[in-house]
């Protein structure tokens, strides 16, 4: 077996991520195909790449080895095909395109009715992933222009050297949803420990949540059930009363289903956004900015938050934040006077 490009980028997310699972779902295979393509990467290296533990993969020396040689070379390939992407598409004569790559979000919807106000004649594509690590590499890759995502707390993303990144709001807090009739969405605001003889739902395949609710639940004190899910199935299973999740204080209540903050702001998430040039970033980011905060200000429980806790709204102007991992922090809160979070609401979408 002669050792191919796609076999050293394999061996890299492994690395990267510590993880099968979790390297197989950034490659787009699965798990089992992964570990007999591993397989064979080592018999044809004669030895073990990586230790097998209870709690991940770790190289060995002889993979540390193997991985020295490897990295640079997936990084001059990436490069290349980055390159040629980017002649062919000058070369056409099509009109241009925006591709854009996302974690769930209610602002996406009012992101891109302001992009094709701001970008008249763009082609813009949305492509939509649970991992925020594929979507960044995938803009690396250049298989697309932009990405807006979310980091976990605790769960630092793995940001390629190449992006440029931006932070659009620096701790979002992380709010519960759970039945109406449950007897805590009487209260404004929740308490973990009211959700003690709750089951917990969660998408394990989301970049950091699974980790996330863990270490919160924890600290808690709590050890409650916990399903695996996708958030559409847990949606239907929160109206019911079968489970309570954690949501985006962007989410908006329903007859059957209630969204609370919790007491203390437990979890947080930070939100980014990253191209591969500042000029492609400024491109975009006044219309996500504006987008975020019209959905913020449809989501009466986030408005509430927001006023009571002296948190910043929607920011005044400011120029671009410069590359690096460094965020900016909220501007203060402004003079909101006598308002209230119905008068801040804008005209709907």
């Amino acid at each position: 077996m002669e050792l191919e490009v796609r076999h050293l980028r394999a061996l890299c997310a492994i690395a990267d991520t510590g993880s099968l699972h979790k390297a197989a779902r950034q490659l787009g295979m699965s798990q089992p195909s992964l570990t007999t393509q591993l397989r064979r990467i080592e018999h044809a290296v004669g030895g073990p790449l990586f230790v097998r533990e209870r709690t991940g993969c770790r190289p060995t020396p002889l993979g540390r080895t193997v991985l020295s040689r490897a990295r640079p070379l997936v990084v001059e390939m990436r490069a290349l095909v980055t390159e040629a992407r980017a002649a062919a598409a000058r070369a056409g004569d099509g009109e241009p395109r925006l591709r854009i790559g996302s974690t769930a979000s209610r602002a996406i919807p009012g992101w891109l009715r302001r992009l094709r106000a701001s970008l008249p004649g763009t082609e813009t594509s949305l492509q939509m992933d649970v991992s925020a690590n594929a979507l960044l590499r995938a803009v690396a890759d250049g298989q697309l222009d932009v990405a807006f995502v979310h980091e976990v707390e605790g769960s630092p993303l793995r940001f390629p050297e190449a992006l440029a990144r931006r932070v659009l709001i620096d701790r979002e807090p992380q709010f519960v949803s759970l039945a109406a009739d449950h007897p805590a969405a009487r209260l404004p605001v929740v308490r973990l420990t009211d959700l003690a003889a709750d089951r917990w739902m969660v998408d394990p395949t989301v970049d950091g949540e699974w980790d996330g609710l863990r270490r919160v639940l924890t600290a808690a004190g709590l050890d409650p059930r916990v399903l695996h899910g996708d958030y559409l199935t847990a949606a239907t299973l929160v109206a019911t009363g079968e489970v309570v999740t954690f949501c985006q204080p962007t989410s908006v209540a329903r007859p059957d289903m209630a969204v609370r903050p919790l007491y203390g702001d437990p979890l947080g998430v930070r939100l980014y956004v990253a191209a591969r040039t500042e000029t492609e970033l400024n491109a975009v980011y006044g219309d996500l900015e504006a987008a975020y905060w019209e959905a913020a200000a449809e989501a009466p429980a986030y408005q509430d938050w927001l006023l009571g806790t002296g948190a910043a709204g929607p920011p005044a102007p400011r120029p671009p934040a410069p590359q690096g991992p460094v965020p900016a922090p909220l501007p203060p809160p402004p003079d909101l006077g006598p308002q209230t979070a119905r008068d801040l609401r804008p005209t709907p979408l």
